[in-house]
């Protein structure tokens, strides 16, 4: 009787059950399955089959106090059925059940069903991922120091690594590197030398490193950067150090010790050699761009003094925007002296030449660098140093303009400039010698400085090729300053040096100074025309923004070529 019940109740299950019809589907073909198996011999239980329920106490009172009600025969529970193998895989595969219990509910199997879980998977997968927390180590992607060789053992001292990265970072940033270079190379020498969990951010004047490991002392450390310098060679020293901590082999208490040489180690050129230098380009800009012999004789004598006055008011203490301004003043006010004692010379010319160095050429190169790479707080405090110094510039011009006037000099002649004609050559190699005095006045490395002034030498090319193809006088310089930042990454990657280095000097014989002099003139004297002045001003400055534009995007393209090894020396190094 209760075998015959119980297999009604396994073969009668009617589909409305479950509400799923593909469940109930799959029920009923197990069902069907197991319809056609052998039944199990009557009469005989597993040894695992539970014992029938034992009588209360109640239930052996005598009959005599209470009547005892009839009793109900025992349900015997089915045993279990033992399938074929063959059969419990094919129900596996098809319902992800193992059997069916006693009670006729199905059995499921100790794991999950892998159909299932598929189904499940696709049914809850999304076509965006999930928002997740992005490794600072892939922020090295695309630069020099891509794929560092990581430290997998913690460094035992952390306080000592984040105290040397803060003096790697305040160093570069004392030599003029961007926000970019030094924020990677934070990354990579401390991924390097064991810290995994660190944070970096770099502002104007601070570099502040966060240490949080999840398990362990956390560290928060700030750096304030308060003077600057002028020192290439040793930010390409710093660069090179970067390139061998990086690389594997070079240990925390060897690096701390080279940086301490770095920052110890004497300029390449002596100062005398540096004036020097800068006598001799403000010279050679003012042949290039058409002056006279003894203009450019005028102006060697006024970049020295110009030195001497950058001398000493850094030995004063005084801010650059007067020291700027006083630089400018004496140029242009030896440059109109010159005039008025009718020496055979042009002062346009003559200053022109004289403020190309005094133009923060570097300073927009580094300040649209870090705009365009994601730092807008550095980016907009570099902008306005460089509007302070090109301010100090104009401040400078137009004070000796006014006193020249008051003191009775002439009138000058701006718009019709008499201009000498020489031979391209010579005007090739005065662009290549200019350049790498200019460097010189960087202490720029020896090496570096030929290489730069090559550099100018096939920008200065391209300069002429594209003018004979009809550009602008707008236009041409963005395009040579573009060739300019290619070739200036491609031939630093190969000499472990920034970008920066090569391509700031490189770029100096693009800076409008002629078209400066001339707004500024227009400002002073010509009253009645001032926004032809004002247009002018406002063209030399986007000219100046599109020649750092153009270093930044040619530094860009260049990267796929240069970004993918450490410095040109190891290009197997797999992360760790």
């Amino acid at each position: 009787m209760s075998s015959s019940k119980d297999g009604e109740g396994v073969n009668d299950v009617p589909s409305t059950e479950d509400p799923n019809p593909q469940v109930a589907s799959l029920r009923r073909i197990q069902t069907q399955e197991m319809t056609h198996l052998p039944k199990p011999v009557s009469g005989k239980t597993s040894a695992t089959a539970p014992t029938p329920m034992a009588k209360t106490q109640k239930e052996q009172k005598p009959a005599a106090k209470r009547p005892v009600a009839p009793k109900k025969r025992a349900v015997q529970p089915l045993a279990p059925v033992q399938l074929p193998p063959e059969v419990q895989k094919k129900i596996n595969a098809r319902t992800g059940q193992v059997g069916i219990t006693s009670s006729g509910a199905p059995a499921l199997p100790p794991r999950a069903n892998p159909a299932a879980r598929r189904m499940i998977s696709r049914l809850l997968a999304s076509d965006t991922p999930p928002t997740q927390a992005i490794s600072i180590v892939d922020r090295l992607k695309g630069t020099p120091y891509a794929n560092p060789k990581v430290n997998a053992a913690q460094d035992a001292s952390a306080r000592k690594t984040l105290e040397f990265a803060l003096d790697l970072a305040e160093t570069m940033f004392r030599y003029g590197a961007g926000a970019l270079e030094v924020e990677t190379s934070v990354i990579a020498v401390t991924a390097a030398l064991g810290l995994r969990h660190i944070d970096v951010d770099i502002t104007n004047q601070s570099i502040h490193l966060n240490f949080s490991p999840p398990e362990g002392e956390s560290y928060s450390m700030l750096r304030v950067v308060r003077s600057w310098t002028n020192n290439f060679a040793g930010l390409a020293l710093v660069h090179q150090l970067v390139s061998d901590i990086i690389a594997g082999g070079v240990t925390r208490q060897q690096s701390v010790d080279r940086l301490r040489e770095i920052s110890r180690q004497p300029r390449p050129f002596p100062r005398w050699m540096v004036s020097s230098a800068a006598g001799g380009f403000a010279a050679a800009f003012v042949v290039f761009i058409g002056g006279s012999l003894i203009g450019a004789t005028i102006a060697f004598v006024t970049a020295l003094l110009v030195g001497q006055i950058q001398k000493y008011a850094a030995r004063w203490r005084i801010p650059d925007f007067f020291s700027i301004a006083a630089s400018t003043f004496v140029v242009t006010a030896i440059a109109v002296l010159g005039h008025a004692l009718k020496a055979p010379i042009d002062p346009a010319l003559v200053v022109s030449g004289g403020i190309l160095l005094l133009l923060p050429s570097s300073r927009f190169v580094s300040a649209l660098q870090d705009a365009i790479n994601g730092f807008p707080v550095t980016a907009a405090g570099r902008f306005f140093s460089a509007g302070l110094s090109y301010a100090a510039i104009l401040t400078g011009i137009m004070a000796a303009l006014v006193i020249g006037e008051m003191a009775g000099a002439p009138e000058l002649d701006v718009v019709n400039i008499q201009k000498i004609s020489y031979p391209l050559w010579l005007l090739a190699l005065l662009v290549a010698v200019a350049v790498v005095l200019g460097a010189v006045t960087e202490q720029t490395s020896r090496s570096v400085a030929w290489a730069t002034g090559g550099i100018a030498l096939l920008g200065y090319g391209i300069l002429l090729a594209v003018q004979a193809l009809g550009m602008g006088d707008r236009t041409a310089p963005a395009v040579v300053a573009t060739f300019i930042g290619f070739a200036a990454r491609i031939v630093a990657h190969r000499m472990r040096a920034p970008q920066l280095v090569l391509a700031a000097p490189a770029i100096v014989f693009l800076l409008p100074g002629l078209m400066i002099f001339r707004s500024m003139y227009g400002l002073v004297f010509d009253v009645d025309d001032m926004a032809s002045a004002m247009v002018a001003m406002f063209t030399a400055f986007t000219i100046m923004m599109a020649i750092a534009g153009g270093v930044v995007f040619g530094d860009t393209l260049a990267r796929p070529f240069s970004g993918s090894t450490v410095s040109g020396e190891r290009s197997g190094i797999r992360r760790r």
